[in-house]
């Protein structure tokens, strides 16, 4: 017990480690349920129009052994449906989806949970 508490480093270095492994298998524990649960639902298609398109692009820099910086960039895509309830719902599309959706859109989406799998315009 005095190792943990005989300097402050060593405490704060466990204390910080513990967090992000703690917060890594949080965030691991969701992925796998909302996995799981998309794969449990029912695959619904329905009428809906495309109401709102976003992206969110995120910024990485990475460090190498010897000292060089390289950075990289991802792009996530996001579109918004309205079905025919007036409800609606964002789901993450990849690129060449996002590039063939407008909106004004209407047709018949298909979807499983939270998982989009296709919209066929009318």
């Amino acid at each position: 017990m005095g190792f943990f508490f005989s300097g402050g480093f060593e405490f704060m270095f466990f204390l910080v480690f513990f967090l992000i492994l703690g917060t890594f298998l949080v965030m691991l524990f969701q992925g796998i349920r909302q996995w799981n649960k998309n794969n449990h639902s029912p695959r619904l298609t329905v009428n809906a129009s495309v109401v709102a398109k976003r992206t969110n692009v995120s910024h990485h820099h990475h460090h190498s052994a010897s000292m060089a910086v390289s950075h990289s960039t991802s792009t996530s895509y996001y579109v918004t449906f309205e079905v025919g309830s007036g409800d609606r719902m964002e789901l993450h599309v990849n690129g060449s989806e996002y590039g063939m959706l407008v909106e004004g859109d209407y047709g018949q989406l298909t979807f499983q949970g939270t998982r989009y799998l296709d919209f066929v315009r009318r």
